[in-house]
Order: C-alpha cells, then sequence, then structure tokens
C-alpha cells in the first residue's frame, strides 16, 4: 500500500510519516509539500532509519504520487493560535484546502482511492472534500475525534495510575468545541470507571476539560502537536492497510446516525480496505445523543457558511 501525505514536511505530516514508518504496514510513504526541500529533507532522514525498522519505499515529491497511492492523507494547513477555536480557523484554512482538492483532481485518484483528512477544522474539511473529490463519500475519512479520544483515554490512565491500554473511552462529535466525552462505556480493565479509588464527577468533569483543551495546552508549551496525531493518523490507515475492521472514532458524512444527516462528524465507524464500512449507534445516555447532536448543528452552520461563500467565490 501505498500513503501520500500532503503537507509531510510539516511537523504533522512528518510525525504521521514517522509513525507509518515505524508502524511497519504500509509499503511506501510519499511526502508531499510546498516546501519541496523540507518534505525531502524530512524522507532522507527517514530513509536513513528504514534498514533498522521495515523494508519500505520512501520518497518525497509533488502531487504526480497521488495517482497511484491508496491513501492521500491531507496534513497540510495554517497552524492553530493558542487561544483559538478549530472553527475560528475555517476561513483561513478553506481557501488553501480547496486549492489541494484541486490539485487533487487535476493528478487524479485512484478508483478505490481513500482520502484522509487531518487538517483542521477537520470535519468542516472532510465535508468539503466529500463534496468536491469525485469519490464515493465513504472514501473520505476525517481524523475526527479519535486523536482526542487516545489524549482522553491517557489523561484518565495517567490519573488513576492505570495501564493506558486498557482504559476504553471514547469521545464523539465535534473535533473541536462541542465535542461530547462517552462516560456511559468508559472502562478501565472491563470495570466502570467509578470502581476505582478517587474517582468522582468532578474529577471526570477535570479530566475532560483538559481533553478538550490538550491541543491547545500542547501548542502553548511546545508549538504544535506532532506525535499524538501520528499514531492517531497510523491508527486509522492501518485499519484501511490491513481491512481490520476496526471501529474507530472518525468522522465522514452521516447519513442517519443518531438521526445525523448531511454534516461530517465523528461516531463509532468500522474503518476497512474501502473506507467507512458501516456505522454504529451504540448505546449512550440520552444527554450525550443530545450533546451529538448539537455538535451536528454547530457543524451544519458552518458548512452553511463555507459552502454560501465558496459558491459566491465561484
Amino acid at each position: 500500500m501505498k500513503v501520500s501525505i500532503i503537507g509531510g514536511g510539516g511537523l504533522v505530516g512528518s510525525c504521521a510519516g514517522f509513525a507509518l514508518q515505524a508502524g511497519g504496514v504500509v509499503r511506501e510513504i510519499a511526502l508531499l509539500d510546498v516546501n519541496a526541500d523540507l518534505a525531502a529533507g524530512q524522507a532522507l532522514d527517514l530513509l536513513h532509519g528504514a534498514p533498522s525498522v521495515a523494508d519500505q519505499v520512501i520518497t518525497s515529491g509533488g502531487y504526480e504520487h497521488v495517482a497511484d497511492s491508496d491513501v492521500v492523507c491531507i496534513t497540510a494547513g495554517l497552524r492553530r493560535k493558542p487561544d483559538e477555536s478549530r472553527l475560528d480557523l475555517i476561513n483561513r484554512n478553506v481557501d488553501l484546502f480547496v486549492g489541494i482538492l484541486t490539485e487533487i483532481k487535476k493528478a487524479g485518484l485512484r478508483q478505490n482511492a481513500i482520502v484522509m483528512v487531518v487538517s483542521n477544522p477537520v470535519d468542516v474539511l472532510t465535508y468539503l472534500a466529500a463534496d468536491m473529490l469525485d469519490l464515493p463519500s465513504r472514501q473520505v475519512i476525517g481524523l475526527g475525534t479519535q486523536l482526542d479520544t487516545i489524549r482522553f483515554r491517557a489523561l484518565i490512565a495517567q490519573q488513576l495510575k492505570l495501564a493506558p491500554t486498557q482504559v476504553a473511552a471514547l469521545i464523539l462529535g465535534e473535533h473541536g468545541d462541542t465535542m461530547v466525552p462517552i462516560w456511559s462505556s468508559a472502562t478501565a480493565a472491563g470495570l466502570p470507571l467509578d470502581k476505582f479509588s478517587g474517582w468522582s464527577s468532578n474529577l471526570a468533569n477535570e479530566l475532560f476539560t483538559r481533553t478538550k483543551g490538550s491541543g491547545a495546552e500542547v501548542i502553548k508549551k511546545k508549538g504544535g502537536a506532532g506525535f499524538a496525531v501520528g499514531i492517531a493518523i497510523r491508527d486509522v490507515i492501518h485499519s484501511i492497510a490491513l481491512d481490520q475492521q476496526r471501529v474507530l472514532p472518525v468522522s465522514s458524512v452521516q447519513a442517519g446516525c443518531y438521526g445525523i444527516r448531511d454534516v461530517a462528524l465523528s461516531v463509532p465507524t468500522v474503518v476497512g480496505r474501502g473506507g467507512v464500512v458501516a456505522t454504529h449507534e451504540i448505546d449512550l445516555w440520552p444527554k450525550e445523543i443530545q450533546g451529538i447532536r448539537k455538535s451536528g448543528q454547530t457543524l451544519r452552520q458552518t458548512i452553511d457558511t463555507v459552502m454560501s461563500r465558496l459558491g459566491a467565490a465561484r
């Protein structure tokens, strides 16, 4: 399998490349970037480590790589400011993103190619990609709340001094201000979290608040998130490459899950070689369902504004 990463010279794109290299699953990784030298340097750095990792082809270049790629991962975008919401990025990032989609269409995509959107605001841009590209909507996936979910699990595990891999918890809805913590199914080692010493509703609220602000916290402390987002990207791409049929909280255009339609957001999604294989309405508390629907309403308003603006521009 070949994966092309648009924005591969940047922090997120290069971390995704490294995570995929370390995973040793995909056969070829191509890094594309407006700064060709930076992408070439990142590719060379990865290439140097290849003998100790896996027999992969590591390359860089332009949109010519898109035509024979199985997965095209878009990470390019303007960086979010510490106090800026992801949705505030929309006016600064839409024009850049439309330009990228135009170049992808010019290059041509394989019939069964998957386009994965990481750039923020990811739900709005996922919807835009599904609208503009000549692909079935199931073949367009946004990273969605997969990153928020692993951050959530990590913080819960750290607080309770538990093994991170044994914590199961989800964030659904928007990757942004209206994201929804799914406490109804959260467990550690198969046990409800309230079975653990020190757990309380106040602690739960604190952990979710920190999860929600994790992106801004990392940006403030080190300038931008890279490692965890690279791992989150790897999780999704490996599920595609290996046709794992894993249930992941990724973003796609909804067609009725939890009563939501014609908006891209994260619900429990079966991810395989065909992209979105299915979505599941797992049992949730009523307030959690209401929260996801609120995410949909918020995103719908933004999407309407974006599509109106683009329609006027055309």
